[in-house]
């Protein structure tokens, strides 16, 4: 997911999912089939379907896996979410894919907690507060896919 058109486009798919997360706490089906189809068709022409569609099912199976075990904490619309951005992950590479599937948790987290202390500060109920999972997952692949040479992939040791 590195060529000159294909990364600002798919950043600025991946900001529009993350408003519409943040706003609606959903994520339309167009919204989410758009962009893996997008991101399936760019991985088939330039030689890297095999990798796409397999990164693409291991997160979204991961994704699958903790909205069985917690509906209420994964959505489906992070499932589908989640065929995208792990294929696109792994267009960048495996370590690009690990570095997106383990930071998008961690986003969520952090997220949680400031927004947990911003609602306390202001007297507000804590418990409750559903916290998008999808923006957090949009800017953790995001940053493994534009910034591969960074996290050890796609550029001299």
């Amino acid at each position: 997911m590195s060529a000159p058109v294909a990364l600002p486009l798919f950043a600025a798919w991946c900001t529009l999912a993350a408003v519409v997360d943040l706003r609606t706490h959903r994520l339309p089906d167009r919204l989410t089939a758009a962009g893996a189809l997008a991101v399936l068709g760019y991985a088939a022409g330039s030689g890297q379907f095999l990798p796409a569609l397999f990164g693409a099912a291991l997160l979204a199976g991961v994704y699958l896996t903790a909205h069985l075990v917690s509906p209420a904490g994964i959505g489906a619309g992070d499932v589908k979410l989640a065929v995208a951005l792990g294929a696109a992950a792994a267009c960048a590479g495996a370590r690009a894919w690990v570095w997106a599937a383990l930071l998008a948790p961690v986003g969520t987290a952090v997220a949680g907690l400031v927004l947990l202390g911003l609602r306390h500060r202001r007297g507000l109920p804590v418990r409750g507060q559903p916290v998008p999972h999808g923006p957090a997952m949009c800017a953790a692949t995001l940053f493994a896919v534009a910034t591969p040479t960074a996290i050890g992939e796609g550029g001299p040791s």
